[in-house]
């Protein structure tokens, strides 16, 4: 169905040299990058530009401009979100999502990959000695800096700094003692969430080979999660995983995988009654 037709990938942060290895290699596809399409315009990281939909819906709208602009049916986008893990305390996390399109089957093919490996970080600096000491924690010179005037100005701004002494010539141009440091989460300046976006390309081409029993449609997927696995002490239904629910977007054919973690009951560990 995908040997040898041309996919796009929407990007100009080189998205692609994760993305295009994996797609080429399992699905035979020829990838390509219009280096003109600005991604930018959808929103920025930064605020300049701010995003008016949810990752879902832009990486959408992201995917089908470049595709149209293009000429191309065929096209893949991601887009990611930084801020706090939505299950674990004080940790941060990187949420990315890919789709994968192909207009002239109609297939719509969607992933998501969170992950709590992140450098996200953003810090009110004093002085270049502690400016230093944040880029060395964020991972600095292999992870680009951000330097602003305050963490909610956009009258400055200053990106993809990977040098030390355009580093302290920044900090110095800014003619204060305060400025605001924050880690950029270009793909291209950040290469902890590249690998983030490898592993969400590898599980979109996992679910896209994974077609429908019954119409062989690509992309037969996890479309919900029950949960109420039992306890193995008490045998009250717990908040684990029991079953996995798949439904063909194509047929609607559905299909319920019990016990998907390979377990028929749940640590007391885990029971709000055992453990409340």
């Amino acid at each position: 169905m995908f040997k040898n037709r041309r996919l796009l990938i929407a990007t100009k942060h080189k998205k692609e040299l994760v993305i295009a290895p994996i797609l080429e290699r399992e699905l035979g596809v020829i990838c390509f990058v219009d280096e003109i399409f600005d991604t930018d315009t959808l929103g920025t990281f930064t605020g300049e530009i701010e995003r008016e939909y949810d990752p879902i819906s832009t990486a959408r709208e992201k995917c089908l401009r470049a595709m149209k602009a293009n000429n191309c049916d065929l096209g893949i986008a991601s887009e990611g979100s930084f801020g706090s893990h939505p299950s674990l305390i004080f940790v941060n996390a990187d949420d990315e999502f890919l789709i994968f399109i192909d207009s002239l089957n109609k297939i719509e093919v969607i992933v998501r990959e969170l992950s709590a490996s992140t450098n996200f970080n953003g810090k009110q600096v004093q002085s270049q000695e502690e400016l230093f000491e944040f880029a060395k924690q964020i991972g600095f010179p292999s992870h680009g800096l951000i330097l602003r005037n305050s963490k909610d100005s956009n009258a400055a701004i200053h990106k993809g700094i990977t040098d030390i002494e355009v580093l302290k010539k920044t900090f110095e141009h800014f003619n204060t003692n305060s400025v605001y440091a924050e880690t950029d989460m270009r793909a291209l300046y950040n290469p902890t969430r590249m690998n983030v976006i490898e592993k969400a390309a590898q599980k979109l081409v996992e679910k896209i080979k994974s077609t429908c029993p019954q119409c062989q449609m690509p992309g037969f997927g996890v479309t919900d999660i029950k949960e109420g696995l039992i306890c193995s002490l008490c045998g009250w239904p717990t908040n684990s995983t029991v079953s996995f629910i798949y439904i063909c977007q194509h047929c609607q054919f559905s299909k319920e995988e019990m016990y998907p973690h390979n377990k028929t009951t749940e640590d007391p560990t885990y029971c709000n009654y055992c453990n409340p």
